[in-house]
């Protein structure tokens, strides 16, 4: 598959008062067409800013985009002039805000909501536009759709919400769609029937997903790839069955040791990473995890290990990665049964 997005260094700090908070230091990574990605990791770890940069979402001030590339359709969406990216946005890259109920208008009806960019990006008129409309919110599963269009988003659910906000960017059937925590605060079942219907639009429109979660259960049964982020870094990055089955990060393997057992009687208490990520705005001199990591040397408080290959499309910035797989040689947690 071609390469539909390319992130190189990409750097977001937030300049405040006490002193400059580096959110994304330095990323980098790619996304095939058709590709779901997975950003993991902890919160405050740079996954939501990581996202909204793509897009130049961040507000300014505080914040500011300070180093890197985003290509995008052979084109650097960081170069590109308000115009040019106010077309990218909801019209060739799509995003499902953390929370509906704060992303959607109060005072404008769904209808209203859902036209607005059909009309805007497609150019169609709006009887055009509304039966478009309608269409999307039948594909994502409201009942009733032509009569809904007239509600306001108090009159649903929060997973129906959800939906209309899944409806909304997939409207001009973008080729890349954002989703930072699109299952907050639903219930379980509800969380799962969103993200189904988010797989089976990717699977039907050949859309590819950029999902921000600190779920690992959605990871494996959802993703191709995972990025594990950590103070503001790449600090693991691998196929899903692969991160699963051979985690070469301290911090991947306390991120999956965290996670209750289903498949097995339950004979320990949980294993949690020890300690609280790093303030940002303060950053140690070597590697960020040192402080809270069971394998560390000398050399992690001296110098932050780079994204090193340690296996066929697997990188860790760890310089202890091997002694990291001899001592967890056993599966953490296999992908499949983190699916159940």
């Amino acid at each position: 598959m071609a390469t539909l997005l390319r992130v190189k260094d990409l750097r977001t700090h937030f300049f405040t008062e006490e002193g400059v908070v580096r959110a994304v230091d330095g990323v980098t990574y790619e996304v095939e067409e058709g590709e779901t990605l997975a950003l993991v990791g902890e919160s405050g770890s740079g996954k939501s800013v990581s996202a909204l940069s793509l897009l130049r979402l961040i507000p300014n001030p505080p914040g500011k985009i300070v180093g890197g590339e985003v290509w995008f359709d052979n084109q650097d969406l960081l170069k590109a002039d308000e115009d040019e990216i106010r077309h990218i946005r909801g019209n060739k890259i799509a995003m499902v805000f953390q929370e509906p109920m704060t992303s959607l208008n109060p005072v404008l009806t769904i209808g209203r909501q859902l036209t607005e960019a059909i009309e805007l990006h497609l150019k169609y008129d709006k009887e055009q536009a509304r039966k478009r409309a309608i269409e999307l919110l039948e594909m994502v599963g409201i009942p009733e759709a032509p009569t809904r269009l007239n509600d306001y988003p108090h009159q649903f659910s929060g997973g129906m919400r959800q939906r209309v906000m899944i409806a909304m960017a997939l409207s001009c059937n973008p080729k890349l769609l954002l989703a930072d925590e699109p299952t907050t605060a639903l219930d379980v079942t509800i969380q799962a029937q969103i993200l189904e219907i988010m797989a089976r639009l990717s699977r039907e429109l050949g859309t590819a997903v950029i999902i921000i979660t600190h779920n690992l259960g959605v990871v494996a049964r959802y993703a191709d790839r995972v990025n594990v982020m950590y103070a503001g870094r790449i600090i693991e990055t691998a196929s899903a069955k692969e991160l699963y089955a051979n985690p070469r990060h301290p911090y991947t393997v306390g991120l999956l040791r965290s996670v209750p057992r289903l498949d097995e009687t339950r004979k320990e208490k949980l294993d949690p990473i020890e300690g609280s990520p790093p303030d940002l705005a303060n950053l140690p001199k070597g590697c960020a995890f040192y402080p809270r990591c069971r394998w560390h040397v000398e050399k992690c408080l001296e110098e932050a290990p780079p994204l090193m290959m340690v296996a066929e499309r697997h990188f860790a910035a760890c310089w202890e990665s091997e002694r990291v797989e001899r001592d967890t040689a056993m599966p953490v947690v296999s992908k499949e049964k983190a699916q159940a």
